[in-house]
C-alpha cells in the first residue's frame, strides 16, 4: 500500500471553503463529507449510487458522493444544500418553492434532489417537464410520487404566500418543512458525534442453519479496535422481542439456530476504523446450513420443520369473518366468479436505512433513532435490558420514511446492549443490503376467491381464503390475519359472506406492516374479480360497483352499521366524467393501434383506522407559561405524513390562535405523553382528536377566568391574554398566576382512544370507530409485444371526511399511488437476490403520470372536525385499478403481481395460443 497516499489530505473547496481532511485509501467522498467534514446534510441512502441522496454538486456537476473517492476531490469545488441555503438565492427560492408545494415529505431524499434540480436550473431556468425528469431521474422518493417535487422546480419563483392562521382546511407548508429543504434535519445517522464507537452485526447467510460461536474473547483481544462482541449471553433481561403481546417471538441475537437470511447472532463493538475493515468471514462462527421451508404450502406439510413451538402445521394465528350463508348465496346467485391470485414480499424501500445512536445519561440508557413508535421502543427495551421503564429513554430522530417497517424495533436492542456493556456512546447505521436482508417485508399472499351476483348486478354470496407468509418471526402478522377478513369484501354490500385468514412461517425475513396490512393484497383479488362479474353480467364496471356500494345505515360484513360517514359512492360517482372520457378516448386510440393498447381500469378500497377492536388511545398535553408562550407536547411520530402540521392545525383551531404561534415539542419519552404508534392511519384521527381535546381543555380555562362565551376571541401576547367577547375586552395576566413543575401556568392533557368493540366468534362487531374510502381510475398502455405498462394518467377520489391541510392530502394520495404502482408493476423482493435498489426496482420520477386527486369530504363522527385517516388508503386500490386496466387494454387477466414485462408477454402469448 502507498503510504503516502493513505496519510495524506486532500484538499479542496467546501461550499466555498478550503477544506483538508485525512481519508482512508479508497474512502467515498460522502464519508469524508459527513464523518471528517460534518456535512450532514449529504445523505447516504445506499452508498451504490441507486439512490441519488447524496448528490453533490464537483466543479458544478452532479455527483453521486458515495461513488466518488474522496482523492478524486483533490483541488476542485465540492458544493452541498447546506451551502447553497447559505449564499445562492436561487436554491432559496426553490427552498420556498419546495415548501409551498409539499415537495419534501419525509425530507431524506430532498437534499438529493434539490442539489440535482439546481444544477437544472442553472443551465436551464425555464424547464419544462420532460427536463425535470432527466435531471432527477438519478434521485429516488419513496414518498411524495414526485408529482409535487416536478412542479416545484418547474414553478420556481412563483411560489405564492401560505394561508396566515393555518386552521383547520387550511393548505399550509409543513411546520417542520424548512430543516427538511435548508438540509438540518437530522436523522438516525446524522446525531452521533465523529469517533463514536460503531456496532456491527454478524448475520446467518443461510435461510437456516445452526451455528456455534467460539473463542469470542481470544477475537476481540486478536483484532485492534474491537472493544467487545455481544450475544445473547449479554442479555440481561429477556432475548426475545415483537409487537403483539401474545406473539413476541423474535430473538435479539439467535441462540442456536438462524432462521432466516439476516438473522443476527452477534455484534462486534469497535472503533471506525477496526469496522471499516471487519470481514465478517473471519468472525469465528461456525455453520451448520439446514434445509429452509421458504413456502407456505411447503411449511404446513406435516413433515415440515415447526419453527415455534406450540403452532402446529407452523400456523401463526387466523382471523374469521362470516355472516348469513355464503354457500347458499352462491349457489343461488345467477353467476359466480372464481379466481386466485397471489403476490410476493415487497420491499418497503425508504430511502434512509435503519440507523441510531444510543449513550449512558444519569445512569440511563438513552437511544436516538429513527421509529414509527418510540413508547413502544421503550417498553420493548426495558424488557430485553430486564430493567424498568424509566431506566431507558427514546429520544426518536427525524424518519426518512417508514410505511410500517419502522413500528418493529431495528438497531435499538443492540445499541442498548452495547452502551450498556461498554459505557459508551455508540452508533449503527444498517448497511442497504442488511436494511433490504433483515427488515419486514409486505406478506406474500396465496388468495382464494369466490364471488356471486344475481343477473341485475347485486352481489349474491363471497368466500375468501388467504394464506399469508409470515416469514420467521410474528411481528404484525396477527394484524394482518384479522384485519384481512374485515376489508377482504371491499367498502360493498355484501350480506352472505365469509373470510379468513391465515398466517404461516416460513424461514423468510419476517412480514410485517406495510401500508395496509394485507387489504391491497386483498384487494386486487376482489377488485379484479369484480370487472370479471361485471362483463359476465353485461354491466359497465363503475356501475356495478357504484350499484353495490355501502352507503350510511348499510351494516358491513361485521355487522357495523354507520349513520353518517360512508363516502365510497361518492368517491365511485366523482369518477364517472374521467371513466366516460377516458374510455371513449381509449377505444378510439385502440381502432387505430395494433400493437400499442390503451386500457382504462377502476378499483375502490377502505380502511379502519387505528388497532383493530383493541385500545388505541393517544394523549397530548399543552401549556401556556408566564410569557404568552404556547407549547404543544405531540408525542406523535411524522415519518412524513405531515401529523406534525395537522395535529398543530386541529390544536390550534380548538384553541383559536394561529398555528404560527405555537411551539412543537416533538416525540421524547421523558417529555412528551404518549401520542401512540404512528400506524394503520390512526394519527391525524386519534392523536387528532387528543390535540382537538387538549385545545378545547385549555380554551374552557381561558374563558372560564373571565366567564367569557364560546363564540370568544383570543390573543395571546407576552404575559398577556386578551379575550374579546361580544365587544368586551378581557385581560388575564399570565405573570400574575403561579406555575406549575413544568413552569405552565395554564395546562390541559387530554386522551382520547377510539370506541370500538371487540369481535365475537364470527368476527361481528365494533373493528374500527370510522373507515376512510378512495376510488382510484388507471389509464395505462400496453406495448403487446414487449409486455411493457406505461401509466398515463391517474384520478384518484379519496373520502377524507374533512381535509385538514389539503395540500398534505395530495401528498398522501400521490405517494400511496407511486407505492400501489410498484407493487403492481416492478417491485419483487427475492430474498437473497434483490437486496439493493438496483436490482429491487421502484418507480422513479419517470414512472408517474399526471394524478388529479378529488377531495370528498364526507364527515366522520368521530373524527376531528369530522377528518378521517388517509396514509394506507391512499394505496389500497392502484395495483387493482393497474391491472384491470391491462385486462380492459389487453384482454389478459394478471394473477400474479408483480405484473412485470416478462411475465405480462407470456400470458399474452398464452392468450394467442388459446385462440
Amino acid at each position: 500500500m502507498d503510504w503516502r497516499v493513505e496519510n495524506d489530505t486532500v484538499g479542496f473547496s467546501l461550499n466555498g471553503h478550503p477544506v483538508s481532511p485525512r481519508p482512508r485509501v479508497g474512502e467515498r467522498l460522502s464519508e469524508t463529507l459527513r464523518e471528517r467534514l460534518g456535512a450532514r446534510d449529504v445523505k447516504i441512502g445506499c452508498n451504490a449510487g441507486d439512490c441519488g441522496a447524496c448528490t453533490v454538486l464537483v466543479d458544478g456537476d452532479p455527483v453521486c458522493a458515495c461513488l466518488m473517492p474522496a482523492h478524486q476531490a483533490e483541488g476542485r469545488a465540492v458544493e452541498t444544500l447546506a451551502g447553497f441555503m447559505q449564499n445562492d438565492p436561487l436554491m432559496q427560492q426553490l427552498a420556498d418553492s419546495f415548501q409551498a408545494h409539499g415537495a419534501a415529505q419525509c425530507g431524506i431524499c430532498t437534499p438529493g434532489m434539490m442539489v440535482a434540480a439546481l444544477a437544472l436550473l442553472r443551465r436551464t431556468p425555464d424547464p419544462d417537464e420532460l427536463a425535470v425528469k432527466d435531471a432527477l431521474g438519478g434521485v429516488l422518493c419513496r414518498c411524495t410520487g414526485y408529482r409535487k417535487i416536478i412542479r416545484a422546480v418547474m414553478e420556481v419563483g412563483t411560489t405564492p404566500p401560505p394561508p396566515p392562521t393555518g386552521e383547520v382546511g387550511a393548505a399550509i407548508p409543513r411546520l417542520d418543512g424548512l430543516a427538511k429543504v435548508a438540509g438540518n434535519e437530522l436523522y438516525g445517522d446524522d446525531v452521533a458525534p465523529a469517533r463514536t464507537l460503531e456496532v456491527r452485526l454478524i448475520r446467518s447467510p443461510y435461510p437456516r442453519a445452526g451455528f456455534t460461536l467460539g473463542g469470542l474473547d481470544a477475537y476481540v483481544a486478536a483484532t485492534d479496535g474491537i472493544e467487545t462482541v455481544l450475544t445473547a449471553a449479554d442479555i440481561p433481561g429477556r432475548n426475545l422481542f415483537g409487537t403483539i403481546p401474545d406473539f413476541i417471538d423474535q430473538p435479539v441475537f439467535a441462540e442456536t439456530e438462524a432462521w432466516f437470511r439476516g438473522d443476527p447472532v452477534a455484534a462486534v463493538v469497535g472503533t471506525p476504523e477496526a469496522l471499516a475493515t471487519l470481514d465478517p468471514a473471519r468472525f469465528p462462527v461456525t455453520w451448520d446450513e439446514r434445509p429452509p421451508v421458504d413456502d407456505v404450502h411447503e411449511a404446513m406439510a406435516p413433515e415440515a420443520p415447526l419453527l415455534h413451538d406450540g403452532r402446529e402445521g407452523n400456523l401463526m394465528c387466523a382471523g374469521l369473518v362470516q355472516c348469513g350463508d355464503p354457500e347458499a348465496a352462491l349457489a343461488q346467485a345467477d353467476t359466480v366468479v372464481e379466481g386466485h391470485y397471489r403476490s410476493g414480499f415487497v420491499e418497503h424501500a425508504y430511502i434512509e436505512p435503519e440507523a441510531g445512536f444510543a449513550q449512558m445519561a444519569d445512569g440511563r440508557v438513552e437511544v436516538h433513532a429513527c421509529t414509527q413508535a418510540p413508547v413502544m421502543d421503550q417498553e420493548s427495551l426495558a424488557d430485553i435490558l430486564g430493567t424498568d421503564r424509566s431506566q431507558v429513554r427514546i429520544i426518536p430522530t427525524a424518519v426518512g420514511g417508514g410505511f410500517g417497517a419502522k413500528l418493529d424495533l431495528s438497531v435499538q436492542p443492540y445499541l442498548a446492549l452495547a452502551t450498556l456493556k461498554t459505557g459508551k456512546p455508540v452508533r449503527l447505521t444498517y448497511s442497504r443490503t442488511e436494511s433490504m436482508q433483515a427488515t419486514t417485508k409486505r406478506h406474500p399472499s396465496d388468495l382464494h376467491l369466490r364471488i356471486g351476483a344475481t343477473r341485475d348486478g347485486r352481489l349474491s354470496g363471497f368466500t375468501f381464503d388467504g394464506l399469508f407468509n409470515t416469514g420467521a418471526y410474528s411481528s404484525w402478522g396477527p394484524t394482518v390475519a384479522n384485519r384481512v377478513p374485515v376489508h377482504a369484501s371491499g367498502p360493498y354490500r355484501v350480506a352472505d359472506y365469509r373470510s379468513e385468514a391465515k398466517g404461516i412461517h416460513t424461514h423468510n425475513p419476517p412480514a410485517g406492516a406495510f401500508r395496509g396490512f394485507g387489504v391491497p393484497q386483498a384487494a386486487i383479488a376482489q377488485e379484479c374479480l369484480f370487472d370479471e362479474l361485471a362483463d359476465t353480467l353485461g354491466i359497465d364496471r363503475l356501475e356495478f360497483r357504484i350499484r353495490n356500494a355501502l352507503e350510511n345505515g348499510t351494516p358491513t360484513v361485521c355487522g357495523q352499521v354507520f349513520d353518517q360517514g360512508v363516502g365510497i359512492r361518492a368517491c365511485l360517482e366523482a369518477l364517472r366524467p374521467a371513466w366516460d372520457t377516458e374510455r371513449t378516448a381509449a377505444a378510439a386510440f385502440n381502432t387505430q393501434n395494433n400493437t400499442l393498447k390503451r386500457g382504462v381500469g377502476v378499483a375502490a378500497g377502505w380502511y379502519g383506522c387505528g388497532n383493530t377492536s383493541l385500545p388505541n388511545p393517544s394523549t397530548i398535553k399543552s401549556g401556556i407559561r408566564a410569557d404568552g408562550t404556547v407549547m404543544l407536547h405531540q408525542g406523535a411520530m411524522d415519518i412524513g405524513q405531515g401529523a406534525n402540521t395537522v395535529i398543530a392545525q386541529i390544536f390550534a383551531t380548538a384553541l383559536g390562535v394561529p398555528v404560527d404561534s405555537l411551539h412543537l415539542i416533538g416525540p421524547d419519552t421523558d417529555v412528551t405523553p404518549d401520542g401512540g404508534k404512528t400506524s394503520a392511519s390512526r394519527q391525524t384521527y386519534v392523536s387528532g382528536n387528543a390535540a382537538r381535546l387538549s385545545g378545547e381543555a385549555l380554551r374552557a380555562q381561558i374563558l372560564s377566568r373571565v366567564n367569557a362565551s364560546a363564540e370568544a376571541q383570543l390573543e395571546i401576547h407576552t404575559g398577556t391574554i386578551r379575550i374579546t367577547d361580544r365587544g368586551d375586552t378581557h385581560d388575564i395576566d399570565l405573570t400574575a398566576l403561579p406555575p406549575d413543575a413544568e413552569g405552565y401556568v395554564l395546562r390541559a392533557e387530554e386522551t382520547y382512544d377510539p370506541p370500538t368493540r371487540p369481535l365475537d366468534e364470527n368476527g361481528q362487531g365494533i373493528p374500527y370507530a370510522q373507515f376512510g374510502y378512495a376510488a382510484h381510475l388507471a389509464v395505462i398502455e400496453v406495448d403487446t409485444r414487449l409486455g411493457t405498462v406505461k401509466p398515463l394518467r391517474f384520478t384518484a377520489a379519496h373520502d377524507v371526511g374533512r381535509a385538514i391541510n389539503p395540500l398534505l392530502v395530495e401528498g398522501q394520495v400521490e405517494g400511496g399511488i407511486a407505492q400501489g404502482l410498484g407493487m403492481a408493476l416492478m417491485e419483487e423482493y427475492l430474498p437473497g437476490t434483490t437486496e439493493n435498489l438496483h436490482d429491487y426496482l421502484i418507480p422513479t420520477i419517470g414512472d408517474i403520470p399526471p394524478i388529479d386527486t378529488i377531495i370528498i369530504e364526507e364527515p366522520d363522527a368521530h373524527g376531528p372536525y369530522g377528518a378521517k385517516g388517509l396514509g394506507e388508503h391512499a394505496l389500497i386500490p392502484t395495483a387493482p385499478a393497474l391491472l384491470n386496466a391491462i385486462r380492459d387494454a389487453c384482454g389478459v387477466q394478471i394473477t400474479k403481481v408483480p405484473a412485470t414485462p416478462a411475465r405480462l408477454r407470456a400470458a399474452i402469448r398464452e392468450q394467442s395460443h388459446d385462440r
